[in-house]
């Protein structure tokens, strides 16, 4: 019996986001499950678009193979990992495999962009531990993001990389089952050779669209490359966010021998260095998003994303520069998810459905160029948030809201609803709209703080699709961001400073 330990540790660190991501956060649920060990890891994943349930998956289905499962969690997308929180969980992952007795392999579901208070990357380190355990020839398989920051440690350490080739991510279990079949056929003792390139321009994340191109091309360009499980070509996008050396585009490439591998990476590289004035990184000011909006004709919604302010990728969740765009120009039939104020809904519980409250609307977070809105807001709807997932993308699961509401703002002409909520979460399914009655199809504009997952569940609704440059903690104008520790050389990419109106 072929045995392989399984662990799980994902974090995408935004440096310069408010807060931390410490134990307590990689133990809660958020937008995926709480912390899980031992069995939990496959039965709670099971069946779920997550790496570590492809593995797990295609493991099952092949004869002759135990998966000793250590540990899975995830903290939603924050300041830096605390360093206690990473000795603790890299500590139990390690402790783990050493405890799980003859092994034959590791798989490890990672993210790529992991920063802790004093390491700038975390897998790096991570993977260097395991190996000082299980040696330099035991396979060790990762899957990363498509918004890794790829470390030449990540490749050192690790046998084989699959990384996601979506944004949206729809294909994180078909990911992890990919490096299943990279690790799979490591098992009798063979090891491709490797080669490693960084690109030298960044990408901000809403360019990096796969449904669109040029990335769309670079992902499809990259199956010109398999050749069996062994032979493979990789491309991370980067997370812009990290402010560390290593932030941006990379490659990685593995194939039967060196000049292989060196091949395909430089060409991969080459189109990369094709692509880089064809990103389009165009964003429109909040009121310009909505008067286009309002302009536009009766029928499919408009929908307008706050690019700026995603959760998902470190966001506070609760700027209101858009809120503000859509009330001041009396927008009606419009709804925003998902606004994040645990007193604003802990009040809306405690008066309860039918009242109005009054006082201010997130801007807490203490974003620059962001305030509270104050106003009155009638209650509509009320929940505990425990809200079940219906997209495509993170369908099967379930959104841990926390207690939540929908508000309606009582001023002017304007009707706008806003899902307020206790726990971060990124409004990328309709289900966070449907799940407290409200219908993002029927809606005149619907308002998403995400960047690009959203368009998995809602672009086929929309008429169009605006992306706004309003206040946020996820910088997307990468001229604006004043980079300390990014490798000489660099460009921040096409567009830089972006195009507003």
């Amino acid at each position: 019996m072929t045995r392989i330990a399984i662990a799980g540790f994902q974090h995408e660190t935004n440096t310069f986001a408010p807060g931390r991501a410490g134990v307590a956060e990689f133990q809660m649920a958020d937008s995926w499950p709480a912390l899980l060990t031992g069995s939990e890891v496959i039965d709670g994943t099971r069946g779920m678009n997550l790496p570590i349930a492809g593995f797990a998956a295609a493991a099952e289905a092949t004869p002759g193979v135990q998966v000793v499962p250590i540990l899975w969690c995830a903290a939603e997308p924050s300041g830096p990992v605390t360093d206690d929180a990473f000795a603790t969980i890299a500590g139990r992952i390690v402790d783990g495999v050493r405890r799980a007795g003859s092994i034959d392999a590791v798989y490890l579901d990672l993210h790529g962009a992991m920063v802790t208070e004093s390491l700038e990357d975390g897998e790096g380190v991570l993977l260097h531990r395991l190996r000082e355990l299980v040696g330099p020839h035991l396979p060790v398989v990762v899957s990363l993001d498509l918004h890794a920051n790829l470390t030449a440690d990540m490749v050192r350490h690790a046998s084989a990389i699959c990384i996601y080739r979506t944004y949206p991510h729809l294909d994180m279990a078909d990911t992890g089952a990919r490096a299943f079949a990279a690790l799979h056929a490591q098992l009798g003792g063979y090891r491709p050779a490797v080669a490693f390139r960084q690109v030298p321009y960044l990408v901000p994340l809403h360019a990096q669209h796969t449904g669109s191109d040029p990335a769309r091309s670079l992902y499809a360009g990259l199956d010109r490359f398999a050749d069996g499980a062994s032979t493979h070509a990789e491309l991370a996008l980067g997370f812009t966010a990290a402010d560390i050396a290593d932030a941006g585009p990379a490659i990685v490439a593995y194939a039967a021998s060196q000049s292989d591998a060196d091949r395909m990476a430089d060409a991969v590289l080459a189109d990369m260095l094709a692509a880089e004035s064809r990103f389009d990184c165009t964003l429109l000011s909040p009121d310009a998003a909505v008067a286009r909006a309002l302009a536009a004709p009766p029928g499919r919604p408009v929908v307008i994303a706050d690019v700026q302010d995603n959760p998902g990728a470190g966001g506070s969740a609760d700027t209101t520069g858009l809120l503000r765009a859509l009330v001041s120009q009396g927008a009606t039939g419009a709804i925003l998810g998902l606004m994040h104020d645990p007193a604003l809904a802990e009040a809306a519980h405690r008066v309860g459905v039918g009242a109005v409250i009054s006082g201010a609307m997130g801007g807490r977070s203490g974003v620059s160029g962001d305030e509270p809105f104050a106003g009155q807001f009638h209650v509509e709807t009320l929940s505990d948030g425990h809200c079940r997932y219906t997209g495509e993308m993170y369908g099967g699961g379930v959104a841990t809201l926390g207690r939540s509401a929908v508000l309606r703002v009582i001023e002017g002409n304007s009707d706008v609803r806003v899902v307020v909520t206790s726990i971060r979460n990124q409004c990328l399914d309709r289900a966070q709209f449907t799940h407290f009655g409200l219908r993002p199809e029927a809606a005149r504009i619907v308002c998403v703080k995400s960047t690009a997952h959203f368009r998995a569940d809602f672009e086929h609704l929309a008429q169009e699709v605006l992306l706004v440059e309003a206040p946020g903690a996820f910088p997307c104008v990468l001229a604006d961001i004043a980079y300390r520790r990014l490798r000489s050389g660099v460009r921040l990419g096409p567009m830089a400073a972006g195009v507003s109106a």
